[in-house]
């Protein structure tokens, strides 16, 4: 079953950060062949073209390759892969932060927060 994507975002940059968190946890390491378009747009009930543009934005910008007649594969360039968890990591921090501040929490309250929040964590595991 397809996972639902949110109305608000376009779906082609929606399959970019799923295809991108998947390299970032490891589930598709450096030099794995992607599904075709056709197999993709099937999983994930949308139009073909809307992967293509997927495809199309993520070869764009380095993190994954076409080879004529093989299919389109993640980058092996290292770089890449380190710049694209950092940039990821980085959106996300932003999110955290704008929402939180929009919530009227402040810097120490978030630090707080977070560390409160870490070490629940580690105790539960």
């Amino acid at each position: 079953m397809a996972q639902p994507f949110n109305p608000s975002v376009p779906i082609y940059l929606q399959l970019c950060e799923r295809i991108k968190n998947k390299i970032v946890r490891g589930e598709l390491g450096m030099g794995t062949r992607l599904p075709s378009v056709r197999d993709l747009a099937i999983d994930s009930g949308v139009n073909p073209n809307t992967v293509q543009r997927t495809y199309h934005e993520l070869e764009e910008s380095g993190i994954v390759e076409k080879k004529r007649g093989q299919g389109t594969f993640v980058t092996e360039n290292s770089v890449v892969i380190r710049r694209m968890r950092e940039d990821l990591k980085i959106s996300h921090i932003k999110l955290f932060v704008t929402e939180m501040r929009e919530m009227g929490y402040s810097e120490t309250e978030m630090l707080d927060g977070l560390n409160d929040y870490l070490a629940q964590k580690e105790e539960n595991e």
